[in-house]
């Protein structure tokens, strides 16, 4: 099976940014961690998106292993979205709306 494109939700890659940039102010180190575990679980997903638990309205989630964050994506016919990049203690599912978006 060919793999899915991976296709970022506009408000996903704000929350990447913004976790980028807090780690970014405190440790250029501790920011390029967190991008580079970002690109391995997207790499993750897309070699097997069905692998990870099934999560809130119809969506999966990856755990990030170094950081506390969550990646929180859905499985499309043509593509595998990551509607968010969440913190663990932030409100679950405050990225519901996301995904009445397309």
């Amino acid at each position: 099976m060919a793999r899915l494109p991976l296709q970022f939700h506009p408000d996903a890659r704000i929350d990447a940014l913004a976790a980028y940039d807090w780690y970014a102010e405190r440790s250029r180190n501790a920011a390029e961690s967190f991008r580079k575990e970002l690109q391995d679980a997207g790499d993750a997903i897309q070699r097997s998106p069905e692998l990870w638990a099934e999560y809130l309205f119809g969506t999966r989630r990856y755990l990030m292993k170094r950081f506390p964050f969550v990646v929180v994506y859905r499985i499309a016919a043509d593509r595998i979205e990551i509607v968010a990049v969440a913190h663990g203690r932030r409100r679950p599912g405050y990225w519901q709306g996301r995904l009445e978006s397309d």
